[in-house]
């Protein structure tokens, strides 16, 4: 099987990414456990136009990371590994089984109190660090699993996406509600109208960011919505959607995801974080992303061959599969978003990274391990 143009470049891309990350959570983590951890961290809640940093980077720049999750999302519905149902059957039934699980493991440990609000954490999976980690192994694992892999990550993230927009948006204001959906109907009005002017769209679109944050809903779903209000045509290299797609791709790899990791891993370590990773916050996010995610992604693999709605790809082995799984339990970028959105309390949000973080590496390192012994390629 030959990897398409689009997709190899969409696979690498994502491998630097992972690689750039690994990168900026070890520097941010060692500053912040250093002597510069009060003048670093206070970078960050440094006030520009009425808004700290922080926020910039999380609700800002993470609106043109989104937008380009939104263009990859679209591209692959269209043209790429999702374009083919039966292809993409798999994936979409197994994105579902790991989200579901982990979500279950999660509140499983946390059905009282507020800590129930973060069952959404351990659903995701990071693109970037799953691939970087897939691409270590090299021709020892085939094609179809990284293909597989890539599909589940998108869809995925769609399905946090979701998650967002339903659980995590708060006191509704339907006036802006209502002129950031005109905003967005306009935009489709001007794709009909084969309106093919990129600035249109970018301003259209801040116009609607803006709306959406004042409705109480969270901004960066205004990038997804943006991504498919662009014209996508026959996906062509002069289509608006993939020039678009492919400008943006180095400012996400290499500023917008960086700059999200230097904020959000800005973590100082207590004496004690050894014992806070037993409590019931903690405890969820990392059974949820290290167990949860491969099984619920196996479990459901099966299921949907069983019911005949999806097939496992021949060349795939089932530990393969299994371990992949664990791979998807990398959850950092997506997780640590979602924390942000779940949780008020900054002790509570700091406990919760470090277990997102500490069982992002259990599960990459387990995967990794578990697919270079099973795999001969």
């Amino acid at each position: 099987m030959k990897l398409t143009k689009l997709f190899t470049e969409f696979f690498d891309s994502e491998k630097t990414s992972g690689v750039i990350l690994i990168a900026c959570t070890l520097f941010s983590l060692i500053i912040s456990n250093s002597t510069f951890a009060h003048a670093y961290q206070g970078f960050f809640h440094v006030v520009v136009f009425s808004k700290p940093i922080e926020f910039w980077i999380n609700d800002g720049l993470m609106t043109i990371f989104f937008l380009l999750v939104g263009l990859e999302i679209e591209r692959e519905i269209y043209i790429g590994e999702l374009a083919d149902i039966k292809k993409s059957m798999m994936p979409a039934v197994c994105a579902i089984g790991g989200m579901l699980v982990p979500a279950l493991i999660y509140f499983s440990f946390n059905k009282n109190g507020f800590s129930q609000n973060g069952f959404g954490i351990p659903m995701a999976t990071d693109i970037a660090f799953s691939l970087a980690v897939l691409s270590l192994l090299g021709n020892r694992v085939p094609v179809s699993l990284k293909i597989f892999l890539t599909a589940l990550a998108i869809i995925d993230d769609l399905g946090a996406i979701v998650v967002i927009a339903l659980f995590y948006s708060k006191n509704f204001h339907w006036i802006y509600l209502v002129l950031a959906a005109s905003v967005f109907g306009l935009m489709l009005l001007l794709n009909r109208m084969k309106v093919y002017i990129t600035w249109v769209y970018l301003t259209l679109g801040c116009v609607m960011w803006i709306l959406m944050y004042r409705s109480g809903i969270h901004p960066t779903i205004t990038g997804v919505l943006l991504a498919f209000a662009i014209p996508f045509g026959n996906g062509e290299k002069n289509s608006l959607s993939y020039v678009l797609q492919h400008r943006l791709h180095r400012p996400v790899a290499f500023i917008v995801l960086p700059l999200f990791a230097l904020a959000n891993t800005a973590i100082t370590f207590p004496t004690s974080f050894a014992n806070q990773l037993f409590q019931t916050t903690s405890l969820g996010i990392i059974f949820g992303l290290v167990l949860g995610k491969p099984l619920g992604i196996f479990s459901f693999a099966l299921i949907g061959k069983a019911l005949r709605l999806s097939s496992i790809p021949a060349d795939v082995k089932l530990k393969q599969l299994f371990f992949t799984g664990l791979l998807a339990g990398i959850g950092f970028t997506m997780s640590i978003f979602i924390t942000l959105l779940a949780f008020t309390d900054a002790t509570m949000i700091d406990h919760s990274k470090i277990a997102i973080m500490m069982a992002s590496v259990l599960a990459g390192s387990a995967g990794y391990l578990g697919l270079r012994l099973t795999s001969n390629y």
